[in-house]
């Protein structure tokens, strides 16, 4: 029998990115123990079947699913949307994890610096190509992991170099992708209010995961390796916030939109993450950068 005080997410359908490992693969298990179907998204197809298969043996669920997408490739992304659309005829959260953070400046598929191309561009395209499906599902939830690290950005945005190529500082142009995950939740809820679905940023806090240590960075992962065990969260206690933000029926979750929840918190993003004219401007232009979505999610859930 289900506990009772636990939500039952039975007849729901849930994405999460990013969910071959860490916290978005804790996310995973903590969704489908409640009943819901979880599409688990992974890059590496050796890697998510793995992982797809450790979420079905620790949850008994049979209603969790893989599916590819590589945030770095946009073409992937709209091959991800349109499978997910012609599959699904329902979308009750989508929970944008996936992230990286790199030594040096490398880009996508696409030509955009990797960490604002990933973690921000990967994950704008994604929500707009699956937003009627979230529409026509209200209630509805669109779950951002953000970090801390948003309040190093310092300056803010360099809206005359989004893409890092006249300066690279790997932690400040980290910052600045997890403030554009703030300002994209920001200017997103103003826009789904009126539709039944909110949109809320967490930060997990700081994790004992594969987060930096897969290559990208290699002093960060190897003092993760060394120390984290000791000095981080586990991944389990990081997925918490996010689980809470994609199951949880308290009221300060389920009438919260457009705001921050450190650690399952609610508190202030920084001032510069609140900035709603940033926010404006940041969807117009990754709007510009990615194509416009609209142009390419037809009614049928095809996707050209």
């Amino acid at each position: 029998m289900r506990n009772t005080t636990t939500p039952d997410l039975s007849g729901r359908t849930m994405i999460v990115t990013g969910a071959n490992a860490g916290i978005g693969k804790e996310t995973a298990v903590g969704l489908a123990r409640m009943g819901a179907t979880v599409v688990m998204t992974a890059r590496n197809p050796a890697k998510g079947a793995e992982a797809l298969e450790e979420v079905r043996r620790r949850t008994g669920s049979r209603t969790v699913e893989l599916g590819l997408l590589d945030l770095a490739s946009l073409a992937s992304v709209r091959e991800f949307a349109q499978r997910f659309l012609s599959e699904h005829d329902r979308l009750d959260v989508l929970v944008n994890n996936a992230g990286l953070i790199t030594d040096s400046r490398t880009e996508t598929a696409d030509g955009f610096e990797q960490m604002f191309g990933v973690n921000h561009l990967g994950h704008f395209l994604l929500t707009e190509l699956l937003r009627d499906r979230l529409v026509a599902s209200a209630p509805s939830r669109v779950v951002v992991v953000s970090s801390i690290a948003h309040r190093a950005a310092i300056g803010g945005l360099r809206f005359d170099d989004l893409q890092s190529e006249r300066s690279f500082r790997s932690s400040l142009v980290y910052g600045r992708s997890k403030l554009a995950n703030l300002l994209f939740t920001l200017e997103l809820a103003e826009q789904l209010a009126p539709e039944g679905v909110t949109v809320n940023a967490v930060h997990p806090g700081s994790i004992n995961s594969h987060f930096g240590g897969g290559g990208d960075t290699k002093v960060l992962g190897r003092l993760i390796s060394k120390v984290g065990r000791y000095v981080l969260r586990s991944p389990e206690v990081g997925a918490r916030a996010s689980i809470l933000l994609a199951s949880s029926n308290l009221p300060k979750v389920t009438d919260s939109t457009g705001a921050y929840f450190p650690k399952g918190h609610r508190r202030p993003a920084s001032r510069r993450a609140r900035d709603v004219d940033a926010a404006r401007r940041l969807w117009a232009m990754s709007e510009r950068l990615v194509g416009s979505a609209s142009s390419t999610c037809q009614d049928d859930g095809q996707v050209l």
